[in-house]
């Protein structure tokens, strides 16, 4: 009766959810999901062109919904909860006034997709990231860009708000500042009313924001003029300092105290990541990789400053102080498509049978409904089950995983997705299977990249969607990477990992370590590598090297 709670708030691509979680055990209470309406309606997106925005709405209703279901479900007390922490996709970076409000909010910019979150998977800054390599490199001082693997992808902070002013005055004249969703879902939370007050997320601001202590924080005017002069102008308009996630941000506000039934001495801690927090529920430790497998991938590794030293890992996300455990270096690298490259594929064969079927003069209303959810949640079934019937011996068509461009290593969004070696006999479970391996091979590029740099991986961890529900894909991953990987227990380890920042933001466990220890979920299951495919596969992916050479070239 005396359990301490914390509340994990995890905001996916798709959907939000939290966790009600024991503090003294890790025990997940009660659970609940949240899917975005806008979002699912297809609104303010525009995927022939990359936009891909979301409105704030979607994330406070979420938000509100989940924790007021988490509660309900639990019957516990509410007085028992003690801390709260987000975690969200990144970088997603979004307009805010004087107030600390999105501009979404206002009438007049309510239905403009610039005056939104630019979600992280985004790629309408092409131009401009390039832009900022350029600069970065030839502008005479500091290459600002050394700490995020050299490379600045157009997923990223400055990238985006220099296309969204580009392209709005409208939204360039009403932003006071911008703040990354975790900064601003916590913002929300503590009912900040200044963005220049706020304590700003470590590792959004180190991996996508160009921040590193080194230089102050952000980068000089003199650097960010050379690209806009509102940039120039931004800097006294966002932050210096910035924080690590088991750091309090504030308390909960009255407003939010009254719409969740909770007391205004709930803690809310400082925001962070879905992949870091991820790594964290996935219980990092040295030597470890962590692949948090949904939409995309993010792949997370930490090491000590003293092993590190002043290597610099190219092509990588970045490196930084404190961004997944705080006193390591927080190593991240991830593929722009993962989940992403399969559902593209389901829909490629799905759209023409659903508008068929609701063209239909032979079925009536209902079982036009009922055949359509049914081809949505066992076409990805069905195709695995026969991909995985077909030997790894038979494989014989190569497919690039860049369909949503490349992320490490080496970022580069404007890279397309491609298929060879097709014929007469290349089905759909084929292909389907191609797509897979070539997934699995741009994981092992990430695994090669990070020991060419003399990172030691001794392990590798699952977690996310994919690695709970896809036999077909962690197998292949195994095998690709011929190393034993094993899947975290939790079906929510970014939102537990959020919970355990929490849990040390309120003082129960002193640090995250030792959150770690107390709150870990354990494994369920192993994937051993099969000797016969690696062999298979070493081979296949030299084609796939080789492959993603020449489509580059």
């Amino acid at each position: 009766m005396n359990d301490n709670y914390v509340i994990g708030l995890d905001y996916g691509t798709d959907s939000v959810r939290a966790v009600l979680v024991n503090t003294s055990n890790g025990k997940t209470l009660s659970e609940d999901v949240f899917w975005y309406p806008r979002w699912k309606a297809g609104k303010y997106c525009n995927p022939v062109s990359n936009q891909f925005r979301q409105h704030p709405s979607d994330h406070l209703e979420g938000l509100e919904d989940t924790i007021k279901n988490v509660l309900t479900k639990s019957g516990i007390d509410p007085a028992q909860v003690k801390a709260i922490c987000v975690d969200t996709t990144g970088s997603s970076p979004m307009p805010v006034d004087e107030n600390a409000q999105s501009l979404a909010f206002k009438p007049e910019f309510s239905e403009n997709p610039n005056a939104m979150m630019v979600l992280w998977k985004d790629h309408t800054a092409i131009k401009e990231a390039d832009e900022i390599n350029h600069i970065a490199r030839t502008w005479g001082g500091e290459d600002y860009t050394k700490y995020e693997g050299g490379i600045y992808s157009s997923e990223w902070f400055w990238a985006k708000i220099l296309h969204v002013i580009r392209e709005d005055e409208a939204v360039k004249k009403a932003a006071f500042s911008w703040m990354e969703h975790c900064d601003f879902i916590t913002s929300q939370l503590i009912g900040c009313k200044d963005p220049l007050t706020l304590k700003r997320s470590r590792c959004a601001a180190g991996h996508k924001a160009l921040w590193h202590e080194s230089w102050g924080g952000l980068p000089p005017k003199e650097f960010l003029g050379k690209f806009d002069p509102y940039l120039a102008d931004l800097k006294d308009r966002l932050y210096s300092d910035t924080y690590t996630s088991d750091e309090v941000a504030g308390n909960l506000s009255e407003s939010w105290a009254s719409k969740l039934g909770l007391s205004t001495d709930v803690v809310v801690a400082v925001g962070t990541f879905d992949a870091h927090a991820g790594a964290v529920g996935g219980e990092v430790t040295e030597n470890t990789l962590i692949k948090v497998m949904g939409t995309s991938t993010c792949d997370i590794m930490v090491t000590d400053k003293e092993t590190l030293g002043d290597k610099l890992i190219p092509g990588i996300c970045g490196q930084v102080d404190g961004s997944v455990i705080p006193g390591t270096i927080g190593l991240e690298a991830g593929q722009s498509g993962f989940g992403d490259v399969l559902a593209w594929y389901k829909n490629l064969l799905l759209k023409p049978s659903l508008e068929m079927i609701e063209e239909s003069k032979t079925l009536n209303q209902e079982q036009k409904e009922k055949l359509t959810a049914e081809l949505e949640d066992q076409l990805i079934v069905k195709l695995s089950e026969e991909a995985m019937a077909i030997p790894v011996a038979d494989s014989s068509i190569v497919a690039l995983d860049w369909i949503n461009g490349r992320r490490t290593p080496d970022a580069n969004q404007a890279l397309k997705g491609a298929i060879r070696n097709l014929n007469m006999g290349s089905d759909a479970p084929r292909v389907f299977k191609a797509l897979v391996e070539a997934i699995a091979f741009g994981s092992k590029r990430i695994v090669e990249r990070f020991r060419e740099e003399g990172v030691k991986i001794d392990n590798v961890i699952g977690l996310g969607g994919v690695a709970k529900k896809s036999t077909l894909v962690m197998q292949t991953l195994a095998d690709v990477l011929n190393m034993p990987i094993k899947v975290a227990s939790s079906d929510q380890a970014p939102a537990l990992g959020a919970a355990m920042y929490a849990a040390v933001a309120a003082g129960i466990h002193p640090n995250t370590q030792a959150a770690i220890k107390a709150m870990g979920n354990g494994f369920d299951k192993v994937y051993v590598p099969i000797g016969e495919n690696v062999a298979v596969y070493e081979k296949l992916y030299g084609e796939y090297v080789r492959f993603g050479e020449l489509i580059e070239g």
